[in-house]
């Protein structure tokens, strides 16, 4: 076997000598909806990825000869694929992912698998039947680490590990980490769309390896499924736009010190999902913001184009800050349009959106930092002993090199989003935040004040009606022949409401299949940008997996 590994090794070495190269793919925006294999010799590897519209990061694997475009997911841990692969072989197993919204489903089979340098003989995958919202020749690659994988838990053996797992212990020289860099296509100093690697860093990057190694917070073994690359936010290391620390408490039950928050980094996640409290002072005091329902996305903050919302995350001691143009996003983005405030203001999305799924009683996490936060740093994800019969006592960890510069920052704000004219934006902030129940606040105002009209309508006809009755009772008394019952004229009809969201979510009909064992999927029914659920961009928006069966 090791023979044979070290055969396989050396024609690879010889195939990636030849043609080892790197290209940066600029990205471009397209309406809803990867490039060639680059390597970096044999036992590490670099791909870059395509950047659709900062929505969702696509790199190319080929599986069975035939090329797929997949999307990075550092918060699942299964690959899976929509269409046939030829010459793929049948495992008679079945599995799934249930993600935030949706799901895919269907047979595992395992083909020869290329990635970013690597070649795997027998990984397996779920093969999808291609739909409008999962074309064929599409899927997603996922990162996470193997406790996570369900092909792997109805496999029940090696032959179901996933992707990363199979590349470290085929490659056992090569480094068990991954890196990621995703780009920002409308930045107007650094355009590019992203880089994936593994097992190496990118030149220009190497100093993320002397940043501060954040510790992976291990879940309880109960919830072994449900494991992340995540990590604790330092006390008051949430630094909102006034430079000021925003309170947070802690519902994970391990962590002792609850004034830090669990954050998950999740590469699928367009929206960051924050606490409540937490959102409303990123956004909330803002001139013009308000909490309300945007069609496809959900419940979140909205703000004037025009206001530079700053943010700054702290780790390990050590200040991420978030550009400007992460914090709110474009609306046409999405390809929306008409997204205002009640003063008829154009309004930017919120992307670090309050909770919008059930996170459960007992949590393992308090908040997730999905692409707002991820394109502002470099990220080295080291995978210690999360690998499949590690041997090794290491732990897991992340290191973060920012890669934002908040003078840059600045400026680039300045010049997309206010058209050079610094002086068009108005960062004044209010003393205190807008009320996240404004709206339902004056809904049930509203609704209270209808309840009392009712009341006193219901009494003044409760008191006409004894009225009428005594007066035909005493009229039928003196002529019997006389009384006809009393028909109401018309009917009477509520008022109509008077409260609406400034921007209605319509509910999403998700294929949704129960997991087997009858549990519920962990995370509760969101709505979806662009497409179906469980369609590629529906996925990028609030993908989370669960374990199948668990």
């Amino acid at each position: 076997m090791i023979g044979t590994n070290l055969a396989l090794a050396a024609l690879s070495w010889l195939a990636l000598e030849a043609s080892a190269f790197h290209v940066r793919m600029e990205g471009q925006i397209r309406p809803r909806s990867a490039s060639s294999l680059a390597a970096r010799g044999n036992l590490e590897g670099t791909s870059p990825l395509t950047n659709s519209a900062d929505i969702s990061y696509y790199t190319n694997v080929t599986l069975g000869g035939e090329q797929f475009k997949v999307l990075i997911d550092t918060g699942s841990s299964d690959l899976w694929v929509a269409g046939s692969v030829k010459n793929a072989k049948d495992t008679g197993h079945t599995s799934g992912v249930t993600y935030a919204v949706g799901a895919v489903k269907g047979p595992i089979k395992t083909a020869e698998l290329e990635f970013s340098g690597f070649t795997v003989p027998d990984q397996a995958y779920i093969e999808v039947t291609p739909s409008r919202s999962q074309p064929a020749s599409v899927g997603l690659i996922g990162l996470g680490p193997n406790s996570g994988s369900n092909v792997y838990q109805e496999m029940g053996d090696d032959s179901g590990m996933a992707v990363l797992d199979s590349i470290f212990t085929q490659n056992t020289s090569t480094p068990n980490y991954i890196t990621v860099l995703l780009g920002r296509l409308d930045d107007p100093t650094d355009t590019f769309p992203g880089d994936l690697t593994v097992g190496t860093v990118l030149d220009n990057y190497t100093d993320v390896q002397s940043q501060p190694k954040l510790n992976v917070t291990e879940v309880p073994v109960r919830d072994e499924g449900d494991q992340h690359f995540q990590i604790l936010i330092d006390e008051g290391g949430i630094i909102g736009p006034d430079g000021k620390s925003i309170n947070v408490s802690s519902e994970v039950d391990e962590t002792q010190n609850k004034k830090q928050a669990t954050a998950v980094l999740d590469t699928g996640f367009s929206l960051s999902q924050v606490p409540m409290n937490v959102a409303a002072a990123i956004y909330g005091r803002f001139p013009g913001a308000e909490y309300a329902n945007v069609t496809g996305v959900g419940a979140t903050w909205i703000v004037p184009c025009s206001a530079e919302v700053n943010l700054t995350i702290k780790l390990s001691g050590k200040e991420y800050p978030v550009h400007p143009m992460d914090t709110t996003l474009d609306p046409a983005t999405l390809g929306l349009t008409g997204v205002k405030n009640s003063d008829g203001d154009d309004c930017c999305i919120g992307t670090y959106q309050p909770v919008s799924f059930d996170i459960g009683d007992s949590p393992t996490y308090d908040m997730i930092l999905g692409m707002s936060f991820i394109r502002n740093v470099y990220a080295l994800f080291n995978y210690g002993d999360f690998l499949v019969d590690s041997k090794g006592k290491a732990d897991p960890y992340i290191q973060l090199l920012s890669t934002t510069d908040p003078s840059e920052a600045h400026s680039d704000f300045v010049k997309v989003r206010l058209n050079g004219d610094a002086s068009a934006g108005d960062n004044t902030l209010s003393a205190n935040p807008a009320s996240t129940t404004t709206t339902h606040a004056q809904k049930g105002i509203r609704l209270a004040t209808v309840g009392i009209v009712f009341c006193v309508i219901a009494i003044v006809f409760g008191v006409l009606a004894v009225v009428l009755f005594l007066v035909r009772r005493r009229r039928r008394n003196m002529a019997k022949g006389r009384y006809a019952p009393l028909e109401p004229q018309g009917g009477f009809k509520p008022p109509p409401g008077a409260y609406q969201e400034a921007f209605p979510t319509e509910p999403v009909q998700a294929y949704d299949p129960a997991p087997h064992g009858g549990q519920p999927p962990a995370y509760g029914q969101q709505p979806a940008y662009g497409q179906e659920a469980h369609g590629q961009e529906a996925h990028a928006m609030q993908p989370y997996s669960t374990p199948w069966g668990r």
